[in-house]
């Protein structure tokens, strides 16, 4: 558990310097094409805190607990009892209960149909892009195993 850890504190760090950068290229690209400032949160998370910039730590550190779970939860691979699908279904319940409570807590998604629904299909559909992969390389590794094995017969 130690080395999953490890690996969360490193994603969390990453993962709050890429909201970091992200939240300034977005800012910085609508301030020079509009000529107004724009802040990547919603008014309502806003109003949560005292002032913009607290408001602007607290979303760079939620930025980083979605990379810690993303990256935590792999353990959930390590345990072979439960099966792949088992995994698979643990692992998307998880970080995708983690990341949209954060995005709808920030942006307020649940308000906008169309956003939501999009952010919920690109969850969806890059989770399943996830699973295609990773199960046709444990096919794969499954092949050569039972090849090897076949071979030492």
């Amino acid at each position: 558990m130690r080395e999953y850890l490890k690996r969360g504190l490193i994603s969390f760090t990453i993962s709050m310097l890429a909201g970091l950068i992200v939240n300034l290229l977005i800012d910085s690209i609508v301030s020079s094409v509009s000529g107004t400032g724009i802040i990547t949160m919603s008014p309502e998370f806003l109003a949560l805190f005292p002032t913009p910039v607290i408001a602007g730590y607290v979303n760079v550190l939620l930025y980083g607990v979605i990379g810690f779970t993303f990256s935590v939860m792999t353990f959930v691979y390590d345990l072979e009892r439960i099966g792949f699908l088992m995994q698979s279904m643990i692992y998307f319940t998880v970080t995708a209960a983690v990341c949209l409570a954060i995005t709808m807590l920030l942006w307020q998604l649940q308000k906008y149909p169309a956003p939501f629904i999009g952010t919920l299909a690109g969850y969806a559909a890059t989770h399943a892009i996830m699973f295609v992969i990773a199960y046709k390389r444990l096919k794969r590794e499954i092949g050569e195993i039972n090849e090897l094995s076949m071979a030492d017969t």
